[in-house]
């Protein structure tokens, strides 16, 4: 109940504040389309004040009235303007708010609007020039507010004027310029303007364009026609476009530079070169800007100077200010800007001049001996001629009889120590301040003092100082007093234990601390660490916060990590005094990360490092593990060292046994009793020097190849291990039995096979082979010798007494003798197949080393030639002479009849058959036809092959025969149908399939 009164007192004094009028928001500048749909421009305003303030505004500094123009309304500090005109409207508006402390004055804002005119309807004349002359075709923009943008439409629309070198649209004067007219340009060519506000788009009347016909125009040096001014004013932060275009023949090129100094970095080139764009521009980027335009027959140079300003802006501004009358005012505002901007001073809203107690210079305003009628609301104005900024304060002159907020005030001291009371009133002009203790004035000494701010001090403080004291405060308006009230008290002692403890990471600690003070004062306990409060809320997991006695409180310390180590603090405060007591934990635990690694001396296999000594935390450190890393390795890797171990007094040793050129990077880490600790940060990267190399090619092997080629493969050398640049193989070998190598080198590090071919040595020649390496610094190890064969070939006979024979209509069966053995021996045969009188051929190969093959897919009655040769892995043999074969002769059409409980065939004689096999009905049958029973209501498939002694032959296409069920009761008669086949049909084995 307490705090809910006390938070109402708090906001009922807010409210009850009184002061003058501060904007909260302040008009912007408005641009209203002419001929919107919505009538009405709202122009805003708002400021807070107590009491509110009130609102007037005021258009190119007349002041609005509502009531003589009803166009005009105001909703709070809002004008309102209803069918709002550019002719009584447009301009800059001001908004004003005052109440009973003071007056202000808004910003400016300008209202303008904004429209788009239609062209005029007048035909426009047409335009004819030469073939390579320039011409510029006029816009001539209807009325308009504010920007438009131009484009031109050629012939109809939407077909729109591309730009590019040779054409260009200037959005400055919405001109087409044309640097050199070809026969493609003539044509109508309609401008196009489009309002940036409204959007609204017109269309002028067409230009029409035409070649003259008196001849073509020859090259002349350019000119320029459309360029930026000689001078361009521009405003921080926005983007400046600068236009430079030429006629001429040929088409001029356009370049751009700044005259003593260099065109900005963000600036771009648009349209061909015909435009610099510089966006986001700033003070540094004004300057002299030259366009040059060239072509083969001359130049022309355009230059004008660019010149940023800015709008000024508060470097100091003024704040609301309280006084006693009779004292000096002194502000100051300043702005920057460019052109520099000036100020002048307005009270409550009217100019303020130099006079009598009142000094302005620039920016300062002095009042001397300030009086009631100087409050009010004061504003600074700074700007320039590109716009005004305006700071706003309060002046209060305070007048008021003295006040103690808080009365009587109770300070409890502690014995010995110095003991200061406030006196600090309220009240305007200041008082006179008295003290008195009792009945008596209080008269200094050495251990009593009155300060300059009123603050009675007494030194070594005793019980005797006990008892109240008044401050007496008084001006012209009236007087009160205070009384505060001492009370002397025993000091307080803290002890906190263990004053200094060790521990090892992961254990766990007491720290007990115990005050000892006057038992009339309650005491109060906060732990910190490393004068930081500690959050035992957050530090939870580590931390405990436990009260054993009213006087003493301990904190527990669990798990102890590296980062706990340091100073603990214990803070007992009472009404009197606060004692800080402080105690050091200790904690053992592995190294830290030792400090920069340096490479001091790199050789092929060797590397001098040296380090700083990181932190041992409290545990010496034994040893160090010195660690590489490569491209090869993965991850960091434990190197040997010289010496062997590192102890942990060294701070430099050397990595040993590191492999010829390539790029380490090192690390150390350290170790001690306690466990080892997180590593160094990398050393830079540094290659170790060249070797010879050291590592000879696995995996010699080889074979196969061609006729009279040795072929040798290998496994390449990793480039960790070739030690140098210029890395390749030696290739040696050579017939067994034989004295002297012949070696090759292979100077591409990739290769894995060499092959060397001598058409003297016969297949399968055996040979010694070893591969060696080598490099810049010279010839490494060979491999272990290996015997390989030199390629046995491929083929050299064809395949002997080949036969071919029919077995059925579309099958022909082929066998043959192998060759003798021999160098070359086959891995495989490979049989082609033709029609006779056909060219198309047809191949098919044995998957082993078969000595026959049945050809399949055969057309029936057809004369095939047949040939047959050997192949291995190097190639093919010769082939066979051709033999021949006839397939069998295939039948053309079968007859189906339906009768009753029977289905009736027809076909050639073929032999007939009957077998069953499961649900299927096998008929054989010499005759053109054979009758067969089938059940009521089924569906039936029928298949017709033919049979000889080759035989089964190609399967007939299926027929699907459907019966139904119930006919027999209805009627003994069934009907007959009868269905000539008219498909490829051969006869000899016929199969019933019930699906």
């Amino acid at each position: 109940m307490q705090s809910s009164l006390s938070l109402s007192f708090l906001i009922s004094l807010v409210e009850s504040e009184e002061f003058g009028p501060v904007f909260i928001r302040e008009p912007d500048n408005v641009i209203f389309p002419l001929y919107s749909d919505e009538k009405k421009v709202v122009m805003h305003c708002e400021a807070r004040g107590n009491p509110p303030p009130t609102y007037s505004w005021y258009i190119n500094g007349t002041e609005v009235d509502a009531e003589a123009d009803s166009r005009y309304s105001f909703i709070d500090g809002n004008v309102i303007i209803t069918n709002a005109s550019e002719s009584s409207d447009f301009g800059k508006y001001q908004c004003k708010a005052e109440n009973s402390f003071g007056t202000v004055l808004g910003r400016e804002a300008l209202l303008k609007f904004a429209y788009l005119g239609a062209f005029s309807g007048k035909i426009r004349g047409g335009v004819s020039v030469r073939e390579g002359q320039g011409v510029v075709l006029m816009c001539t923009p209807p009325p308009h507010s504010p920007e438009i943008i131009y484009s031109w439409v050629f012939n109809e629309f939407p077909s729109f004027v591309a730009e590019d070198s040779r054409r260009f649209i200037s959005q400055d004067t919405g001109n087409l310029y044309i640097s050199k007219v070809q026969p493609s340009d003539v044509g109508s060519y309609i401008c196009l303007v489009k309002n940036t506000v409204t959007n609204a788009r017109v269309l002028s009347p067409p230009t029409p364009l035409t070649l003259k016909t008196d001849g073509v125009m020859g090259e002349y040096e350019p000119k320029i026609e459309v360029h930026f001014p000689t001078s361009v004013l521009a405003a921080r932060g926005v983007t400046v476009r600068l236009e430079c275009f030429a006629l001429g023949n040929p088409v001029p090129t356009i370049t751009w530079r700044k005259i003593n100094g260099n065109i900005p970095k963000k600036a771009r080139l648009r349209k061909s070169q015909a435009v610099l764009e510089i966006p986001n521009i700033q003070l540094e980027d004004s300057g002299t800007y030259e366009c040059k335009a060239e072509n083969p027959r001359g130049g022309t140079a355009f230059k004008g100077h660019l010149q940023v300003y800015t709008l000024p802006q508060w470097v100091r501004m003024i704040n609301d200010t309280q006084m006693d009358s009779g004292e000096k005012l002194q502000w100051e505002c300043k702005a920057m800007g460019r052109p520099r901007p000036t100020y002048h001073w307005l009270l409550n809203g009217l100019p303020l001049t130099s006079q009598g107690r009142v000094e302005i210079v620039n920016g300062e305003l002095t009042i001397h001996r300030v009086q009631q009628a100087d409050s009010g609301m004061y504003q600074c104005v700074a700007g320039n001629k590109y716009g005004a900024i305006y700071s706003n304060a309060e002046l209060k002159i305070l007048a008021s009889a003295p006040v103690f907020v808080h009365n009587p005030v109770r300070v409890i001291a502690t014995l010995g120590k110095d003991i200061s009371l406030d006196c600090k009133p309220r009240a305007s002009p200041k008082p006179r301040i008295t003290w008195k203790r009792g009945d008596r004035r209080i008269q200094q000494s050495r251990r009593i003092m009155l300060l300059r701010n009123n603050t009675l001090r007494i030194v070594n403080s005793s019980r005797a100082d006990e008892g109240n004291y008044v401050c007496r405060a008084e001006n012209q308006l009236g007087s009160a007093e205070m009384t505060a009230v001492l009370w002397v008290k025993e000091a307080m002692r803290v002890e906190l234990s263990p004053s200094r403890v060790e521990v090892t990471v992961g254990e766990s600690v007491v720290l007990s601390c115990k005050a000892a003070h006057d038992t009339s004062l309650d005491v109060a306990f906060q732990w910190l660490f490393n004068q930081k409060l500690i959050n035992f809320r957050q530090d939870g997991g580590h931390f405990e916060y436990i009260q054993t006695q009213s006087s003493t409180v301990d904190l527990m310390i669990r798990s102890i990590l590296l980062k706990h180590a340091g100073k603990y603090g214990c803070r007992a405060q009472t009404s009197a005094d606060t004692v800080f007591a402080e105690a050091e934990l200790l904690v053992r635990g592995p190294p830290g990360p030792p400090g920069v690694v340096i490479v001091e001396e790199i050789t092929d296999t060797t590397a001098t490092l040296s380090w700083t000594r990181g932190l041992d935390n409290h545990s010496p450190i034994s040893t160090y593990n010195l660690q590489a890393r490569s491209p090869f390795s993965l991850g960091w890797q434990t190197v040997k060292t010289d010496p062997e171990p590192v102890t942990g007094d060294m701070e430099s040793a050397m990595a040993v046994e590191l492999n010829p050129w390539v790029e380490y990077e090192f690390r150390v880490v350290a170790s001690n009793a306690i466990g080892t600790g997180d590593p160094s940060a990398p050393s830079r990267g540094v290659r170790t020097k060249e070797a010879v190399p050291s590592v000879a090619p696995s995996n010699v092997s080889g074979g196969n190849g061609r006729r009279h080629e040795l072929v040798i493969s290998w496994e390449p050398v990793s480039e960790e291990f070739q030690n140098g640049e210029g890395f390749g193989y030696i290739v040696a070998f050579r017939a067994n039995g034989t004295r002297g190598w012949k070696e090759k080198m292979v100077t591409s590090a990739d290769s894995t096979t060499y092959k060397y071919r001598d058409e003297t040595f016969p297949p399968l020649t055996p040979f010694e082979v070893k591969v060696g390496v080598y490099n810049n610094k010279g010839d490494g190890p060979f491999s272990k010798v290996v015997i390989i064969h030199s390629a046995e070939g491929e083929p050299r006979e064809a395949p002997s007494d080949v036969k071919a024979y029919s077995i059925s209509s579309s099958e022909i069966r082929v066998t043959w003798t192998p060759p003798n053995p021999g160098p070359g021996r086959p891995r495989g045969y490979e049989v082609s197949y033709w029609k006779d009188m056909e060219q198309e051929e047809s191949k098919q190969r044995t998957v082993k080393n078969e000595t026959s093959m049945v050809l399949t897919g055969l057309e029936g009655n057809s004369l095939y030639l047949i040939t047959v040769k050997g192949f291995n892995s190097i190639g093919q043999g010769p082939a066979t002479a051709a033999v021949t074969a006839n397939t069998r002769k295939a039948r053309d059409w079968l007859k189906l009849c339906l009768k009753g409980n029977n289905v009736s065939l027809n076909w050639d004689p073929v032999l007939l058959k009957q077998e069953g096999r499961g649900h299927n009905q096998v008929t054989r049958t010499i005759n053109p036809s054979t009758l067969l029973s089938v059940p009521e209501g089924g569906t039936y498939i029928i298949e017709v092959r033919a049979l000889s002694e080759g035989g089964e032959g190609a399967v007939s296409s299926q027929v699907r025969l459907v019966t139904s069920s119930g006919v027999r009761a209805k009627s003994n008669q069934r009907s007959v149908h009868c269905t000539p086949q008219g498909l490829t049909w051969t006869a000899m084995l016929l199969v019933l399939l019930v699906p």
